[in-house]
């Protein structure tokens, strides 16, 4: 059974709930949080591949291959993670992406009643 747009989205911002717990453990520089960063990042934006294109390309038009190349980088383990890359990743980019995934998951929330 496919999960509506609404799941997705809330299995997205789950994921991006819990990269913020991490945060509040220790900074990024800690190894151990970077990595608990990384894989909710990648975990983030491997759920909104699996919806739709609404969630994806519509949603953020050409950024779309650039988040999902973010993701492969982390998934893939080139051996290392540039660690300045999730940081930049996480506090410039990661603010608008989040803000748009929580405001469709209130739209969608409000389509579904």
């Amino acid at each position: 059974m496919s999960r509506t747009p609404h799941e997705l989205l809330g299995e997205a911002i789950a994921h991006l709930d819990a990269l913020h717990r991490h945060l509040e453990r220790g900074t990024i520089d800690d190894e151990t949080v970077a990595d608990a960063v990384s894989l909710r990042l990648a975990s983030m934006i491997e759920t909104l591949q699996r919806g739709a294109t609404e969630l994806t390309t519509d949603l953020f038009g050409d950024e779309w291959s650039v988040i999902w190349a973010m993701r492969n980088r982390i998934a893939h383990g080139y051996a290392w993670i540039d660690i300045a890359t999730v940081r930049a990743t996480v506090s410039e980019d990661l603010p608008a992406v989040e803000a748009t995934l929580r405001a469709l998951l209130e739209k969608t929330a409000s389509d579904e009643s």
